[in-house]
């Protein structure tokens, strides 16, 4: 019997579930260590950093090189968001962001058990967005699959819808508190705004989006 070749051509459709799943496994390690004693802070850039080593940074780098491309204007955008070096930009935008999600997951504490995978989920879905409706800038770009093999953002986000429903029902059915679980259920279905708002900003400055803006949109 010959072996089963997975093509990955639509797989931007399964990224929110991935998404969701690395943010679980972020919120399991939070939960074992702070059993274990260790101080709130420590948690969070355990979590950060078990997030960049997951995806291999790829999303972070993405942020860097959008940051110099934005930076540069539209008639160097490109160029700048293709070059190798980091600019001073890209490296302030980096450490920007860093500091709002620490300072964020600080906040939250033993709630950011809930938020960190759904905010990594809705992370997953802003590039589905940046897809649908923006071109993508470079002809032989590495991420050029996602737009060629888009079958359209109704039929690619279904198994994000399904997760949706799946969830949105366990805390509704669930026997926590009531009041706790609306909680959550707000802050489940609120996602969607910067998950649309962020890669259409980028998508209108930069005229389109790259596989470094995809990056972009999900941090």
């Amino acid at each position: 019997m010959p072996l089963i070749k997975p093509e990955f051509n639509r797989i931007a459709r399964f990224a929110p579930l991935i998404g969701l799943l690395i943010g679980l496994s972020q919120s399991i390690i939070w939960l074992l260590l702070s059993n274990n004693g260790w101080p709130r802070e420590s948690l969070v850039l355990i979590v950060l950093g078990i997030g960049g080593l997951a995806t291999g940074g790829i999303h972070l780098d993405g942020l860097i090189d959008t940051a110099d491309g934005i930076a540069a204007g539209k008639d160097k955008c490109l160029e700048a968001m293709r070059d190798s070096r980091v600019g001073a930009i890209g490296i302030q935008v980096f450490l920007l962001v860093i500091f709002f999600q620490i300072a964020a997951l600080i906040k939250l504490g033993n709630s950011a058990l809930f938020v960190i995978p759904i905010a990594a989920f809705w992370s997953r879905v802003a590039p589905l967005w940046a897809i649908e409706k923006f071109p993508y800038l470079h002809a032989n770009g590495l991420s050029k699959f996602h737009k060629k093999n888009w079958k359209g953002y109704l039929k690619e986000i279904k198994p994000s819808l399904l997760i949706l429903i799946l969830i949105s029902s366990f805390l509704i059915f669930n026997s926590m508190e009531i009041e706790k679980a609306y909680s959550i259920l707000i802050c489940l279905v609120s996602g969607i705004i910067p998950a649309i708002i962020i890669p259409h900003l980028l998508g209108k400055m930069i005229g389109g989006h790259s596989g470094d803006s995809y990056g972009a949109s999900v941090v």
